[in-house]
């Protein structure tokens, strides 16, 4: 069953989505080689609970964390730990939040220090397919339009797209109908409609599309342990264009914007 927004429903899911947007532009401003991936979570979660939320994952299914934290070959929901991050790293960080019993949920991946070029490559281009996605998300299209915007990007440019980790609806559940696939095809699959809301994250490999459960039962990494990158927006869908609830410009005030060089 998909949940249609109204007016009113969408302007808290902004508001939950907004403190997302600054609690990882908070996280933005702490990383660095050195720094560990727990204190990335503690700062974020400081930050929810002083601005009236309540971390979204934190023991969601069992989840230990508030962010989800994932690590180079690691595609989504890493758990924070106490290993520094190291100069060349990436890092997909994944927050969400509940507030007035709406949820946020948003992600942005993070260069560590200097990055190779393969790697600013491989995370422009991922960024670049979420908004192409974005573009898709309007009265009258299917949700194969989507995924087909994402996909096509990412492959022309010699990527390939995780298909088991899907996006979402999202309201006063985290995850609702519909699943959100990152591939597909044009014309395929629900039709969207005024007050849909749904969470938009492709998650693109450098390698091969294959993915595998680490033993910890959270973290998903590539199986041939190349990089992985994440974005994520939660976004509404209307008759002329979608309106994205969460937002990166608080991240990228502070970090100088990534560029494929």
């Amino acid at each position: 069953m998909i949940y249609l927004k109204t007016d009113e429903e969408i302007e808290f899911l902004r508001e939950s989505n907004s403190i997302v947007a600054r609690a990882l532009a908070e996280v933005a401003r702490l990383i660095k080689p050195g720094v560990t991936s727990l204190e990335l979570d503690k700062v974020a979660e400081e930050y929810i609970r002083d601005n009236g939320g309540i971390p979204g994952f934190l023991n969601y299914q069992g989840f230990p964390n508030t962010l989800c934290t994932s690590l180079n070959e690691n595609v989504v929901h890493g758990i924070p730990n106490n290993t520094p991050l190291k100069e060349g790293d990436i890092i997909s960080v994944d927050c969400g939040v509940l507030k007035n019993g709406y949820y946020g949920d948003s992600a942005y991946t993070f260069g560590v220090g200097e990055i190779d070029s393969t790697l600013k490559k491989l995370l422009f281009t991922t960024k670049e397919a979420l908004y192409k996605g974005i573009e898709e998300a309007v009265v009258g299209n299917r949700l194969g339009d989507i995924g087909f915007a994402i996909q096509d990007h990412a492959e022309e440019r010699g990527y390939s797209v995780v298909r088991e980790m899907v996006g979402h609806g999202i309201g006063k559940n985290l995850h609702e109908a519909p699943e959100v696939p990152n591939y597909g095809k044009r014309g395929a699959g629900p039709m969207l409609k005024e007050g849909m809301v749904i969470a938009i994250e492709p998650m693109i490999n450098l390698g091969k599309r294959n993915i595998v459960q680490e033993n910890d039962g959270w973290t998903i990494r590539t199986i041939d342990k190349k990089a992985s990158a994440h974005y994520e927006h939660s976004v509404a869908v209307r008759k002329n264009g979608a309106d994205i609830l969460s937002n990166f410009n608080f991240i990228e005030e502070i970090l100088p914007l990534q560029s494929e060089n």
